[in-house]
């Protein structure tokens, strides 16, 4: 998989929803955080319109997940939390971010997904990774006009439902699982934390069943490529090797 435009930052996550990238892909942020790498966070929207808690509190959980996963920065897009769609607005936004972070690996949400917002915020990230390789959809950030961008290294993670493939690879995230764990429990306004919000409506992921079931998928994954706990991915682009002896 090879580019053409140098990336400024190692890794871009992308999420409809502040905690997103956490319960999806906690370990393998963690993992490339700890082997220090340079990650980006995108939350698309405050999650406001979300059972529990408030946006205001959910932005604090986001910082604090944040810390906790050690990543260089953390950004809210501000879109309207259930109204995520593909116009000049929305692609504008999404193709400034891509250009001022200029990301070697980008990961999304798959294009088959639960929530509206997780299958339209692929589609339109889809649309503005190739517009930011357009000369022509001119984006400035503070007042300089950005140069263009596009990286092939996009990866889906998963989230409620299984891949819409089987996954291309795993990554193995036994030694930094605890971390994913405690970046979730940042959350706790929207999952199961013993003594927090325990009088907010009772949604899913605040049930403890949910968080045993987070555990036990990353178990599995882990079991089928021999170790502890994994996270699947599949992969936009084909992924080339230029020797077997990568594997080696």
């Amino acid at each position: 998989m090879t580019d053409q435009f140098p990336g400024d930052y190692d890794c871009m996550v992308i999420g409809a929803h502040p905690d997103d990238a956490e319960l999806c892909c906690g370990g393998t942020i963690a993992k490339m955080t700890s082997e220090g790498k340079k990650v980006v966070l995108v939350d698309c929207t405050k999650g406001e319109m979300g059972t529990r808690g408030s946006d205001e509190l959910r932005l604090r959980e986001a910082q604090d997940a944040a810390k906790i996963l050690g990543v260089y920065n953390r950004i809210n897009l501000g879109f309207r939390d259930g109204f995520i769609k593909i116009d000049e607005e929305h692609l504008y936004a999404m193709v400034k971010t891509i250009r001022k972070y200029r990301p070697k690996i980008i990961l999304v949400h798959p294009w088959f997904e639960r929530h509206p917002d997780h299958e339209n915020m692929h589609r339109l990230f889809r649309d503005a990774m190739f517009k930011s390789g357009l000369r022509k959809f001119a984006t400035e950030d503070e007042g300089n006009v950005q140069e263009i961008f596009r990286t092939r290294r996009i990866f889906c993670y998963q989230q409620a439902y299984q891949l819409p493939r089987l996954p291309d690879f795993f990554v193995d995230i036994s030694d930094v699982h605890e971390i994913k764990i405690q970046a979730i429990k940042a959350f706790s306004s929207q999952v199961f934390v013993p003594g927090q919000y325990e009088n907010e409506p009772r949604t899913r992921l605040s049930s403890p069943e949910f968080m045993e079931e987070l555990i036990a998928r990353a178990r599995y994954f882990g079991g089928l490529c021999g170790v502890k706990y994994a996270e699947p991915f599949v992969s936009v682009e084909p992924i080339l090797l230029r020797s077997m002896s990568r594997f080696l």
